[in-house]
């Protein structure tokens, strides 16, 4: 039996430097907290982490900005704790990603502020003279203009992000070699992958042509999933999903491949799903986020159409599929499926705002996450998922960072309610941001040791998960599955030197109870003799 890359079938945990784990009191988490809690994730029984950007960098965007990709911020502590945390992480016996930031700069970058001086040293970056009708992703125009040394007006640059990070030219040979550079900087450290920030956007149409939508996540005109003929299909923004990013992806591809099990997963916000399948092509990246399967929110007949396209894609361009229901841009799961509409996909949830039904919530994000952790493929799990973390809706105004919600004044409320610090113990003081009173129950200190609790029944998914080898397994829809009763149900079967396993996921996410074949539980918080209660999953042996 052939060895499959670690990261077809790995478990990954993304961590949120900033919010994850303070080891100084300063109410910011840090390199040297992510250390100290490695034991902690090795129990939990993930097999990689992913540590979003940490940086030197202004932080207009949560490190999202950065001026220096080869070196640690000081919120974060120094490139010698960067060190010492990949080092820690592989004596552990998990790998570490890191995130990319290839689209845009920091404006603190020496090469934007050499920009602003020196007009020849502008061509790696996207100036222009007249600037066209483009939006900003964060609210507002997506130029600004300069002004020239002697204090004229000067030429605009396009940032479609915030003002304080400019997109860099990807036409520029400069940028390509710089950043191959900055891939190999990483790998030669020790680094087994990366995430990289809106892999999409690298490229923009020739001509730069007007276009009236803002940019976004998924569009309502890129959700056609009936759509299948690639030869035909034009994206619909001029900035997104280019034939020019493919280029620049192999030739990174081709610089992991001077290292050994080394991957990249892109972050690209597409839709039909066999464009995104085009970015993990045998010669480009090694992963997508699937975020088809993050949209389809609570429902089985969604849920049933996203894991049917998301295996075909996969299988047409011989590619693992990845499974995520939250992360640091998204309402957290646990509180979106405690809505009146648990399909709904709102951009936030504020205090204004009808309140997700927490207890339901939670009880949906532990069935969901066993089908998540069941699925054939690579699970994400956002930090805060393994305790069923909550949004937090009611957090203040005045508290919000997000440049969302400065550039838009406050008409959109923007990403930080799924950025609360992780609440490690009841008591703990609030961090960069407040915590919801929840927290305090929800706690690793509360949770801990607790039979039943959310966290020691992901301990105990993530345990199973590896001993049945459901990540490497054979899916199949099996005959309990009725999505149009609002019953998902599959097998994972896996063969080895002892002979085949099979396990069948039966996901009620009905209002009513459902009655299944007997076999034996391996886990089912909602199972009781051949019983599966609403909104629970169970697993059991077939």
């Amino acid at each position: 039996m052939s060895k499959t890359p670690w990261w077809s079938h790995a478990v990954i945990y993304q961590i949120y430097p900033r919010s994850f784990a303070d080891s100084t009191g300063s109410g910011m988490g840090d390199l040297p907290g992510v250390i100290a809690k490695l034991p902690y994730l090795a129990e939990l029984g993930v097999d990689a982490i992913w540590l979003s950007p940490f940086y030197v960098s202004p932080q207009q965007d949560a490190g999202y900005d950065v001026a220096d990709y080869r070196d640690v911020d000081p919120l974060f502590g120094t490139l010698a704790d960067a060190d010492r945390l990949i080092t820690a992480t592989h004596e552990h016996g998990l790998k570490i990603i890191v995130d990319l930031v290839p689209n845009h700069t920091s404006d603190q970058h020496p090469w934007f502020q050499q920009a602003l001086g020196d007009p020849d040293a502008r061509d790696r970056y996207i100036f222009r003279d007249q600037p066209n009708n483009w939006l900003s992703h964060f609210g507002g125009k997506a130029w600004t203009q300069i002004t020239e040394p002697d204090g004229t007006p000067g030429p605009y640059y396009l940032h479609l992000f915030d003002t304080s990070q400019p997109d860099l030219n990807w036409e520029h040979p400069e940028v390509r070699e710089e950043f191959e550079n900055i891939l190999r900087f990483w790998l030669d450290r020790g680094v087994d992958g990366f995430r990289v920030d809106v892999a999409h956007g690298l490229v923009k149409q020739a001509g730069l042509p007007d276009h009236p939508h803002r940019p976004g996540m998924i569009t309502d005109a890129e959700l056609d999933h009936n759509i299948t003929d690639s030869d035909s299909f034009t994206p619909v923004h001029p900035f997104y999903d280019q034939e020019g990013v493919h280029e620049i992806y192999r030739s990174w591809h081709r610089v992991l491949e001077e290292y050994q099990d080394r991957m990249m997963v892109a972050e690209a916000w597409i839709s039909p799903l066999f464009r995104l399948f085009r970015y993990v092509r045998p010669d480009e990246m090694q992963q997508a986020f699937n975020f088809t399967f993050l949209t389809a929110g609570y429902d089985a007949q969604a849920l049933h159409e996203a894991i049917d396209i998301s295996f075909a894609e996969a299988h047409a361009v011989g590619a693992p599929v990845t499974w995520v229901l939250s992360n640091h841009d998204t309402v957290r799961h646990a509180s979106r499926f405690g809505l009146p509409d648990p399909t709904s996909y709102p951009d936030s949830i504020t205090a204004e705002d009808i309140q997700p039904d927490e207890a339901l919530g939670r009880r949906r994000a532990l069935a969901a996450a066993m089908i998540e952790l069941a699925l054939p493929g690579s699970a994400y799990i956002y930090q805060g998922d393994e305790l069923g973390l909550p949004e937090h809706t009611t957090l203040p105004n005045e508290a919000r960072q997000d440049p969302t919600y400065r550039r838009t004044r406050g008409a959109e409320y923007g990403r930080d309610g799924a950025r609360v610090p992780m609440p490690w113990r009841a008591g703990q003081p609030d961090g960069w941001l407040p915590a919801p009173e929840s927290y305090h129950r929800l706690a690793v200190d509360q949770q801990d040791g607790v039979p039943g609790s959310f966290l020691e029944t992901y301990r105990q998914l993530l345990r199973l998960r590896a001993e049945y080898r459901l990540g490497s397994g054979q899916f199949a829809w099996s005959a309990h599955h009725d999505p149009h009763r609002g019953v998902l149900a599959f097998t994972v079967t896996t063969e080895d030197h002892t002979g085949t396993q099979r396990v069948e996921v039966i996901a009620n996410l009905s209002d009513r109870p459902v009655t299944v074949a007997p076999g034996e539980l391996l886990i089912g918080p909602g199972y009781a003799e051949s019983m599966v209660e609403p909104d629970s999953t169970a697993w059991l042996i077939r």
